[in-house]
């Protein structure tokens, strides 16, 4: 059984993701701890919450050093969920700006309500249509529903790393990939099967 290491950085729904991800077949850890990173075949970074204060609590613990050595240095496979996504960025502007992990060129910018039914926060269902084939979504087709809570999206400054997008705010990036760094603004652990099937997909990566 795969060991993945769930970052605890003070944010985000850890017990859900644990809970899926054993679900899915691993041995979940949940821990800031440089030992268990560093023993973790895949990393997971979830996230609820406010991109400054995400990136203050990992800057604080050390994270983001830690991080670097196994993501970057190592090559672990690493999945960031919704603000865990959001956090790889080069920079994000929710409340001030604030410098994110700087793995996927990027900023972290505001949804835009394109109509007057449009709201922000995007809550809910929506259609996640593929850009480029990715194995993080083998088995499943495009267009299909995962579930979103969310304010705020990345815009890449690279068509390449974008691997799917939603059409809602003039069409968002809902995930990503750079070689082993993959990235989710939907919520896997409460998508159902179908999440499921994107978390069995990383932990085979």
């Amino acid at each position: 059984m795969k060991k993945v290491a769930i970052v605890d950085y003070g944010m985000g729904n850890l017990d859900s993701v644990a809970r899926a991800v054993e679900e899915c077949g691993g041995n979940p850890v949940v821990s800031d701890q440089r030992r268990d990173l560093k023993a973790a075949h895949s990393i997971i970074l979830p996230g609820v919450g406010a991109f400054g204060v995400g990136m203050h609590n990992i800057r604080e613990r050390g994270l983001d050093e830690m991080l670097h050595e196994e993501v970057i240095n190592n090559g672990v496979p690493f999945l960031g969920l919704c603000l865990g996504m959001q956090l790889i960025a080069t920079k994000g502007w929710e409340s001030e700006e604030t410098n994110g992990l700087g793995w996927i060129e990027g900023e972290v910018k505001r949804l835009e309500p394109n109509g007057p039914n449009v709201r922000v926060p995007h809550v809910g269902w929506n259609e996640v249509i593929f850009s480029q084939a990715s194995s993080l979504f083998d088995g499943i087709s495009s267009n299909k529903d995962f579930y979103f809570v969310h304010s705020y999206n990345l815009a890449c400054c690279n068509k390449e790393d974008v691997i799917a997008r939603t059409p809602y705010c003039n069409s968002f990036i809902s995930a990503v990939a750079r070689g082993n760094i993959l990235g989710v603004q939907f919520h896997p652990e409460k998508s159902q099967r179908l999440g499921f099937q994107v978390i069995k997909n990383f932990l085979d990566i």
